[in-house]
């Protein structure tokens, strides 16, 4: 039986339950839990549950993620965290002032980058010899395999 807060509240969750609240797929959770970003526990018949700080952790990766923090970063942040309490505003300041500077990097770079096609489609042309865009003369193949961005 789930043990109970002081408001009568279930104080455990499971899967199906902090899929509801969260809502991600209860596949996602797995693969959370497999990358070490948040934690369960089995009962005596096999079935996992959370505790109910797992919903702040899910709603921190969710919010990082959809800010374009990579997931191995959103992992290393939630290290420091304690793992006996939920998360707290002063918690959630510091983690992200780890993730401004990244996020403000990239920001800049993608109105640059908007920038840049505005002329580019403007134009219409892709030219060789003014094209900010371009990859003269295969320089990017130097970088490794994807698309590639010349700042």
């Amino acid at each position: 039986m789930p043990s109970k807060t002081n408001s009568g509240l279930a104080k455990d969750l499971s899967v199906g339950e902090v899929a509801d609240r969260s809502g991600l797929a209860v596949s996602t959770l797995h693969f959370y839990e497999s990358k070490g970003l948040i934690t369960s526990w089995r009962t005596t018949g096999n079935q996992r549950r959370y505790s109910r700080d797992v919903l702040r952790r899910v709603a921190i990766i969710k919010v990082a993620q959809r800010t374009g923090v990579p997931l191995a970063a959103i992992s290393e942040a939630l290290k420091v965290l304690p793992a006996d309490r939920s998360p707290t505003a002063q918690d959630w300041r510091k983690l992200s002032a780890r993730w401004k500077e990244e996020l403000d990097d990239r920001i800049s770079k993608l109105t640059q980058l908007r920038d840049d096609l505005n002329g580019c489609i403007g134009c219409g042309c892709l030219s060789l010899k003014q094209c900010p865009l371009r990859n003269p003369d295969d320089e990017a193949h130097l970088h490794g395999p994807g698309a590639r961005a010349f700042d």
